[in-house]
């Protein structure tokens, strides 16, 4: 069920005139996704032509093929970035204030030889709202994405161990997604703020992400966490061009 403040949100938004509607384009997206997420229709594109399909199908190798070369640069306590092919996250990448390329985000771990990500996600993607750890493989899916991208901390080892400590404690005390996007609160949290608050832990505040704005709506963006200095990208692939893939030559 849609919650009332949600429903009070949306009803302001449908009193606003035009010029402030566009004003408020940015926030107005963060209304559709959070009605989104009590949603079950995706966004499905269509291919017109056998043709179309082949070259889709080529693609799709290519990609997987750059993927498996991206999964080597990782390392544990890497950012995970990606963006999502459907309405949602394209409409979700407007809230970022700097950078729009990505719209989700996660944590990596490796556990016994194999790579998983903790994120925090809401959505028919993940109806019971719990903190998801998934394969490399499954959150990169060129079939569900348009790009991918792997962003290195320059922190300790033992904060990275206690990043990665974090992130597999809230996963087993089972951590919901927030709906509200609520970034005061604890006991839930969106994708972004799920790191925020876990490099908090880890770092013993010593690694704190600058916060963004929306009128008087406080929030951190995807490119919050990228953006910031200490941040290094390792490497970056657009699923639509495979050409374009963006690799440091050291990792």
């Amino acid at each position: 069920m849609i919650k009332k403040d949600t429903v009070r949100i949306a009803l302001n938004l449908s009193r606003m005139n035009h010029h402030n509607l566009i004003k408020r384009w940015p926030y107005s997206c963060l209304l559709f996704f959070i009605l989104s997420c009590n949603n079950s229709g995706r966004y499905e594109s269509t291919r017109s032509s056998d043709e179309d399909s082949l070259q889709h199908s080529q693609n799709i190798k290519k990609v997987h093929a750059a993927l498996v070369i991206c999964k080597q640069m990782i390392k544990p306590g890497d950012i995970i970035t990606r963006t999502g092919n459907d309405f949602t996250s394209q409409s979700l990448r407007t809230l970022n204030r700097r950078d729009k390329t990505f719209s989700h985000c996660g944590i990596a771990s490796i556990e016994h030889d194999s790579l998983f990500i903790y994120h925090a996600l809401g959505g028919e993607w993940n109806p019971d709202l719990r903190l998801k750890r998934e394969s490399f493989e499954s959150f990169t899916d060129p079939e569900e994405n348009t790009a991918a991208g792997v962003f290195r901390f320059n922190i300790a080892v033992g904060m990275k161990e206690s990043l990665i400590s974090k992130a597999q404690q809230l996963y087993a005390d089972k951590l919901k997604f927030d709906l509200d996007f609520d970034l005061h609160t604890d006991d839930k949290m969106y994708c972004a703020e799920f790191i925020y608050k876990t490099f908090l832990v880890a770092t013993d505040s010593t690694v704190v992400f600058r916060h963004s704005f929306i009128g008087d709506f406080e929030f951190v963006g995807v490119d919050d966490i990228t953006s910031d200095p200490r941040s290094e990208k390792i490497t970056a692939l657009n699923y639509r061009n495979i050409n374009i893939f963006e690799a440091k030559t050291k990792h």
